[in-house]
């Protein structure tokens, strides 16, 4: 039995060249890359730092003084059942309020027809005027209206 050892025919005697490149090497590197990432990234905490205060705040000792601010579909505005005259009027009462130590809760009752635009200048002149304690009551009204 014999046995050929010689060159390929055709191909003139050199070896074939191999033009893949040898991604091997490429993926090693990456894999140690993304390990090295791994172990320097920080551990995450998922904890939410906030100042909350301590202990249980003392009770008010009076019940805070409330005033409404009634506001009718016609644009009249009333304060505690007093009609104002003017905005000149509901502006000086805002003032006084505004000045006290401890000012009052300022609770406004739109009627359910009254312009927008009345109750957004009520809440407006509170604002600019210093009332602090300012918060709208009597939305029941508008539940069963559709």
């Amino acid at each position: 039995m014999a046995m050929n050892v010689g060159s390929p025919e055709g191909a003139g005697g050199d070896p074939e060249v191999v033009v893949d490149i040898n991604t091997t090497p490429l993926i090693d590197v990456m894999l140690v890359l993304l390990i090295m990432l791994i172990i320097t990234i920080p551990m995450q905490t998922n904890a939410v730092k906030l100042d909350l205060p301590q202990g249980n705040p003392p009770p008010p000792t009076s019940p805070p003084q409330v005033v409404t601010i009634d506001v009718d579909f016609d644009g009249t505005i009333s304060w505690n059942g007093q009609a104002m005259g003017s905005e000149a009027d509901l502006q000086a009462h805002f003032i006084n309020a505004a000045a006290q130590p401890d000012q009052p809760e300022i609770h406004l009752r739109p009627n359910r027809l009254a312009p927008y635009k009345d109750v957004a200048h009520v809440l407006a002149d509170a604002q600019r005027l210093g009332m602090n304690k300012l918060g709208l009551v009597g939305d029941e009204q508008y539940m069963g209206s559709n």
